[in-house]
């Protein structure tokens, strides 16, 4: 059976993606989310999050956990990050957003980049 585990890298760049969106220290950042600053030193350095951490991250996030999986065998160079993975953050963090504008927009986006993957 292959092994999953959690891409620290992508979990790391996510959340970096919204702390500078939302122009917050790490420290900050940690309060937003509810968890320690020190869970988060530790996914810079690459260290695994534990379960629960995990969890809270993504549920803050508000992204698949399995975004965040790499696969054994799965070379980091195999496929680009995904796309909306990346936006998603993005998008939660403006301000100018309601929550419903942010769904609407990963909706279109994730329909404009399905049918740009039919058509490729």
């Amino acid at each position: 059976m292959a092994k999953t585990t959690i891409n620290t890298a992508a979990l790391y760049s996510a959340l970096d993606a919204a702390r500078q969106e939302r122009q917050l220290s790490w420290r900050a950042l940690a309060g937003e989310v509810g968890v320690s600053p020190s869970l988060l030193s530790r996914l810079g350095n690459g260290l695994k999050p534990d379960t629960d951490g995990f969890a809270t991250i993504i549920a803050w996030l508000r992204l698949p956990a399995e975004d965040f999986f790499e696969h054994e065998g799965q070379h980091d160079n195999a496929r680009e990050p995904d796309l909306m993975a990346q936006l998603a953050p993005l998008l939660r963090a403006r301000k100018d957003l309601s929550e419903t504008d942010v769904k609407y927009l990963q909706q279109v986006i994730g329909a404009t980049i399905e049918r740009a993957r039919a058509q490729g």
